[in-house]
């Protein structure tokens, strides 16, 4: 079984003007089939998410006119542009909606459904997407509208603008994406109003993203990032709000945007995987985002030299927005519009920059979480999750089915580089269900093909073992398959344990149920709307990896040693010493130091290749 919305790396979209002429042309055929009589291009199946969906086609048709002057194309813009102000502009509340602060104002909006009161929640991003989807055409409006029609839309998107922040709440949902791309909205409408009206919606919406977006912003990892759906980071729309970003910075020049976005760009630089996999998210665990994260993953690709278009994507929605029969939508269109629009080339080559959450080399790497246990590791194509225990998660050593890696204190990290190895060094301290402090001691090195991972800890009680992983998926090339191996082994006993309790509160990795499939059903709300994350913390139990202990540690130690991604015999050596434990395998030696680190506390870390 493939994982349904991890697919190809979305560098791997072809971008050149050529394939970009393409895809419009494709665009241009498909809408000129499908329009109605009445000058409607919405896709006949489309029900959720219509409100501006026939006009971010009739944008696309703007832009294709524009570089190809199709003669057309024009009658298509002006008869479509024309239903959507006719058909498709609101001005009559929406029975039920929550979030109005000025009843009956008869600003403009778009609705989420067509039908009154039936799914009005969603009509703030749907006004959003309609007025970056309008400033598309205005921006294309030269030559192809006439005075009249393009005044009329300047003023329903103005007035969009004002029923998005006058007259509802700002960012109700609590969605970073959406809440960036409002003031994208106001940014780029601006541009086409009067000075007198056009300043201050410019400051409006510099205004509103320090005080209601950046000011909210949440740390993780070591970053701050724009709220998605009440969490950090979700993994389908924090890519979006980083093409947000990349807009408002190509739009503005306001620094404020291209310092966030890098900072967004590096976060999501640290948790993906070398392979491109990643899963997490309030809203979403595993469903990716396509063509909407292009813009922004590669305009920051380039500002933080690295490769997050790794990144893999719903390559279905490679281009736009498409229904099951793969039929053409214009949600989400502006984006298709921005990245063609944007010169920006993709930065193909990983950042030779320490990153305190990742350790990364050729095709090894382990990505952290913000208590520096790792989330991801990667080895081999093999991508194992943190596992699950009697209702903990993580990655360290248990005993007495307790498990010895939530943090009691300050983690350090060191990291060490040499010509052919990279190592990360994590010394964390811990206490054992009698409260006892330990320190936990886990080196990760790897040479780019190979991870080895040793864990030293203080002499645990009987029968301890390390909680070394859930094998989930490996990498089929253009797509991520589900899986319950690894290619794993370690220097003392190792095992594969299955849950014996039934889902969804165990996972067992044996099954086609996918993570987010399982996080879905154990969080409090119906899926879409609940919390994935908040969710999978639910799990008691997964299928794992268990390493039992070193044969060979020093008397006052538990050390336990697992090599991933490499066959053959592992007998790895240990020896304690006043400056610490050596270790030695059969590609390195290293010298871990002791608990207290050097004289500012740092971990010390001294490796030989």
């Amino acid at each position: 079984m493939h994982l349904p919305y991890q697919r190809g790396p979305l560098h791997d979209l072809a971008d050149t003007p050529v394939a970009y002429d393409t895809v419009l042309a494709e665009v241009t055929e498909e809408a000129l089939e499908r329009i109605t009589p009445e000058g409607n291009l919405e896709h006949p199946g489309a029900v959720l998410d219509i409100g501006d969906t026939s006009l971010g086609i009739t944008a696309l048709l703007a832009l294709a006119w524009q570089r190809t002057q199709d003669p057309r194309v024009p009658e298509a813009v002006r008869r479509s542009l024309a239903f959507h102000l006719r058909e498709r502009v609101y001005t009559q509340d929406n029975p039920g909606y929550p979030n109005l602060r000025v009843r009956n104002s008869y600003l403009p909006y778009a609705r989420y459904v067509l039908e009154a009161g039936a799914h009005p929640i969603g009509d703030w991003p749907s006004t959003v997407w309609a007025l970056l989807q309008a400033v598309n055409v205005l921006d294309a409006a030269d030559g192809l509208l006439d005075g009249p029609q393009r005044d009329d839309l300047l003023v329903v998107a103005h007035g969009y603008w004002r029923w998005l922040t006058e007259a509802t709440f700002f960012n109700p949902q609590h969605a970073g994406n959406q809440a960036i791309g409002c003031v994208v909205g106001g940014l780029m409408l601006a541009r086409h109003l009067p000075p007198a009206e056009g300043e201050p919606v410019r400051a409006r919406a510099l205004a509103l993203y320090a005080d209601e977006i950046r000011a909210r912003r949440v740390r993780d990892r070591g970053a701050l990032l724009p709220p998605e759906h009440g969490g950090a980071y979700d993994n389908n729309y924090g890519p979006i709000s980083l093409s947000f970003l990349a807009q408002a910075h190509r739009i503005s020049g306001e620094e404020v945007f291209a310092r966030d976005g890098e900072a967004l760009a590096r976060y999501i630089d640290a948790r993906l995987t070398n392979g491109g996999f990643d899963l997490g998210g309030p809203r979403y665990s595993e469903q990716h985002s396509g063509f909407e994260s292009v813009l922004g993953l590669r305009y920051f690709s380039r500002r933080i030299a690295s490769d997050p278009g790794r990144y893999r994507g719903d390559t279905r929605w490679g281009r736009h927005a498409v229904h099951p029969d793969g039929g053409m939508d214009g949600h989400f269109a502006f984006m298709l519009v921005w990245q063609i629009q944007d010169p920006t080339r993709w930065h193909r080559t990983p950042s030779s920059t320490v990153a305190r959450h990742q350790l990364r080399a050729g095709s090894v790497s382990v990505a952290f979480d913000d208590r520096m246990t790792p989330a991801l590791i990667e080895a081999a194509g093999t991508y194992c999750l943190a596992g699950a225990v009697d209702r903990q998660h993580g990655f360290g050593p248990v005993v007495d089915g307790f498990l010895l890696c939530r943090p009691m204190g300050e983690v350090r990290v060191r990291d060490v580089r040499t010509a052919g190895l990279a190592a990360k060094l994590v010394t964390k301290p811990v206490v054992d269900r009698e409260h006892v402090l330990r320190h936990v001691r886990s080196l990760y090195v790897t040479d780019g093909t190979t991870l080895w991972v040793t864990v030293a800890v203080e002499r645990l009680g009987a029968e301890p073992y390390l909680l070394a992983g859930l094998p989930y998926a490996t990498d089929d090339g253009d797509r991520v398959r589900r899986t319950a191996e690894a290619e794993v082994a370690s220097a003392g006993d190792l095992r594969l344990t299955h849950p014996r309790g039934q889902a969804p509160d165990h996972f067992d990795a044996r099954t086609e149920t996918t993570q987010e499939q399982a996080a879905f059903a154990l969080a409090a709300d119906p899926r879409g709307y609940g919390d994935p994350d908040e969710g999978w913390r639910h799990l008691v139990s997964s299928s794992a990896l268990e390493a039992g202990p070193a044969a060979g540690a020093p008397q006052d130690l538990h050390v336990f040693a697992v090599r991933y991604g490499t066959q053959g015999p592992f007998t790895p050596a240990f020896e304690s010493g006043a400056q610490g434990l050596t270790v030695r395998t059969e590609a390195f030696t290293a010298l871990i130091g002791g608990i207290d680190g050097d004289a500012h506390g740092v971990p010390e870390l001294t490796l030989h290749g």
